[in-house]
């Protein structure tokens, strides 16, 4: 072999070990850009469940304050209505007590006096209507035992069974809430035993 040939042979060689050492540089080059983009997808995976964890927590937190609102509101509306029933049921035998004045004094020297007492008595049921208040006057209807106590009876067949005959005290009703009873008076057919009582 020459030593130009040797030369060349080692030329190559040394190549081959520069192509070799270039190739080894870039693998290793590429499993750190490998690793790298490895750990970046990890931290971005992890970052990114974060976000939607956090994402779930304020949603959580957004329901949750909209229930804690809707229930402050239905608690301060039944709060009001709780307010406003004490007031009425303070009022009712102020109602009352103008009836039994009204009823009382029917004679023409308290004319001006009914005037005023009318005119007072109509401004308070007008004020508790306002309210929410219903006044329970069942004379002609079935009785009902949510709305009605009954305080009498009468036997009679002219009148179907249970009809209220008289109305001795009117109820109230607020929204639904019975606030007084309305105090009765109810029709009853004769049973057989009563009438062979009579006999």
């Amino acid at each position: 072999m020459s030593n130009k040939e040797r030369k060349e042979e080692k030329i190559n060689a040394n190549a081959n070990k520069e192509v070799h050492s270039s190739e080894l540089e870039q693998s290793a080059e590429a499993k750190a850009v490998e690793v790298d983009s490895a750990k970046e997808n990890a931290e971005m995976a992890k970052l990114m469940a974060d976000l939607d964890e956090l994402r779930q927590s304020m949603l959580r937190s957004q329901a949750d304050f909209a229930n804690y609102r809707k229930r402050i509101e239905k608690e301060r509306f039944e709060d009001s209505k709780r307010a406003t029933a004490r007031v009425i049921e303070g009022l009712i035998p102020v109602i009352d007590g103008f009836e039994h004045a009204l009823a009382a004094h029917r004679e023409a020297e308290y004319e001006n006096y009914r005037k005023g007492f009318e005119l007072i008595y109509k401004q308070l049921l007008d004020n508790i209507t306002k309210l929410g208040a219903e006044r329970i006057d069942p004379v002609g209807k079935p009785f009902d035992p949510h709305l009605n106590e009954a305080m009498d009876r009468n036997e009679t067949t002219e009148e179907r069974d249970g009809t209220i005959l008289q109305v001795f005290q009117p109820g109230y009703v607020f929204h639904g809430r019975v606030l007084r009873p309305a105090m009765v008076r109810v029709a009853v057919h004769p049973s057989p035993a009563s009438k062979q009582a009579v006999n």
